[in-house]
């Protein structure tokens, strides 16, 4: 017989509460169990020394008989220090899915469009000034040439 310990729930709607319970894993979630070793009330704080209470000595014995814990109570056993769980290593699990960086692609290229474009429009805003100014400065330059022309005239006559 596969023997599993795992968590069977209990308490009313949106107020959790699990038995801690060794039981055939053919058998329903909350259905009938061998041993109860423990329980874990989520509702409680992190730090609180009843979240989780566990009978080591039980659980040892039925580790020693070939059960096998299921994710979150070995996560449980792991820090009461009864079993050692391995670590996971999962490198893709952060990272954005095909779409995700299609879209991420297209919205960096449209960025990048879009600076451009206001880069472009900078610069013939400042085009036609600069033109206007150099204008301005060329007819300047004309005018004083002028008046400094008829000064002579002036100064000759």
């Amino acid at each position: 017989m596969a023997v599993a310990i795992r968590l069977s729930r209990g308490g009313a709607k949106k107020r959790p509460y699990y038995r801690i319970v060794v039981s055939d894993s053919r058998a329903p979630r909350d259905g009938k169990y061998l041993e109860q070793i423990g329980t874990y009330n989520p509702m409680l704080p992190k730090d609180d020394e009843g979240r989780v209470k566990i009978d080591e000595d039980r659980a040892r014995h039925w580790i020693g008989v070939g059960a096998v814990p299921s994710d979150r109570v070995a996560r449980f056993l792991d820090k009461a220090g009864i079993v050692e769980r391995a670590a996971r290593n999962n490198p893709k699990k952060g990272e954005p899915g095909e779409a995700a960086k299609e879209r991420a692609e297209e919205k960096a290229a449209k960025a990048a469009e879009a600076e451009e474009a206001k880069k472009a429009a900078e610069a013939e805003a400042s085009a036609p000034a600069e033109e206007e100014t150099a204008a301005a400065d060329e007819g300047a330059a004309a005018e004083t040439a002028e008046t400094a022309g008829e000064t002579e005239d002036k100064a000759e006559g």
